[in-house]
C-alpha cells in the first residue's frame, strides 16, 4: 500500500462485534431467537404493541451497556489519531463500541440501543434505563410517543445525506464485519469504487459482493484490522 489517503470510511457490521460478545444475541441462545422479528423490529409491531417492543429492547441495553470495544474497534482509533486522513465510521450496528472505544465521526445508519425518539416532536435523548408506553417526552410532553432509535423494517435509514457524501468523497473504503447482503449498505463498496476509492474488505470468509472489493483480508478483526493500520502508519 503505497498510496496516502485523505478521506477514509469504514463500513462496520455485526462481524466488528462479535469478539466483544455481542454476536450471542443472534446465537442458537440469544434474545433474538426468542423473539420473531416481525415482533420486535417493524414499525406495525411497535404501533400494535409499544409495551412489548419497549421490553425486548429493555432487556438487551444491560448487555450492550457491559460490552467492551475489542482490538478492531481501538484500531480504528489509532488510525483516526495518528493517521493524517479525514476518518469516518459508517457504522450498521445499533452498540456503542466505536465510541467507548474513542472513534470519531461515528455515523449509526441504524440507531442506537441507548437511544429514544419522540414519534411527536423528532427529540432524541439518550437513557441505559427502562422505557415504556407510559414515559412521557421530556421536549414536548406527549405521553406514550417514545420510540427506541432503532431503525425498524419499513423504516428509512438515519444519516444518509451525510454517508452519501462520504462515499462520493472518500479515496479509500474499508468494509469490516458485514455480510454484503443487506441492502443498502450492500451496495456503499458499489458507490465508493464508483467515485475512485480503493475497497478493502476485512472478513471471516468470502462474502457475496466479494467481486467490488479490491483487496480481502480474511479472519478475525480483532487480529487482521490491527495489523492493516500498524501497516498504513508504518507506511506514513
Amino acid at each position: 500500500m503505497t498510496r496516502k489517503y485523505k478521506n477514509i470510511v469504514f463500513l462496520t457490521g455485526a462481524g466488528i462485534s462479535a469478539e466483544s460478545g455481542l454476536s450471542t444475541f443472534r446465537s442458537e441462545d440469544g434474545l433474538w431467537n426468542k423473539h420473531r422479528v416481525e415482533d420486535v423490529a417493524t414499525i406495525e409491531a411497535f404501533y400494535r404493541n409499544p409495551d412489548y417492543v419497549h421490553e425486548f429492547y429493555n432487556e438487551m441495553r444491560p448487555e450492550f451497556l457491559a460490552a467492551q470495544p475489542n482490538p478492531a474497534h481501538k484500531a480504528i482509533t489509532t488510525l483516526q489519531q495518528k493517521y493524517p486522513a479525514k476518518i469516518s465510521v459508517v457504522t450498521q450496528n445499533v452498540d456503542t463500541l466505536h465510541e467507548k472505544a474513542g472513534n470519531q465521526n461515528v455515523y449509526h445508519i441504524h440507531g442506537q440501543i441507548n437511544q429514544i425518539v419522540c414519534l411527536n416532536c423528532g427529540h432524541v435523548f439518550e437513557t441505559w434505563g427502562e422505557v415504556s408506553s407510559e414515559d412521557v417526552c421530556e421536549q414536548c410532553g406527549a405521553h406514550a410517543m417514545l420510540k427506541p432509535n432503532i431503525v425498524f423494517f419499513g423504516e428509512g435509514l438515519l444519516c444518509m445525506d451525510e454517508v452519501d457524501r462520504l462515499l462520493q468523497t472518500c479515496d479509500l473504503f474499508i468494509s469490516v464485519g458485514t455480510s454484503g447482503v443487506v441492502y443498502p449498505a450492500a451496495g456503499f463498496v458499489q458507490i465508493a469504487k464508483m467515485f475512485g476509492a480503493d475497497t478493502y474488505e476485512f472478513n471471516m470468509e468470502k462474502t457475496s459482493n466479494n467481486r467490488l472489493f479490491d483487496e480481502h483480508i480474511y479472519g478475525p478483526a480483532g487480529t487482521t484490522l490491527p495489523e492493516f493500520v500498524k501497516k498504513m502508519l508504518e507506511e506514513e
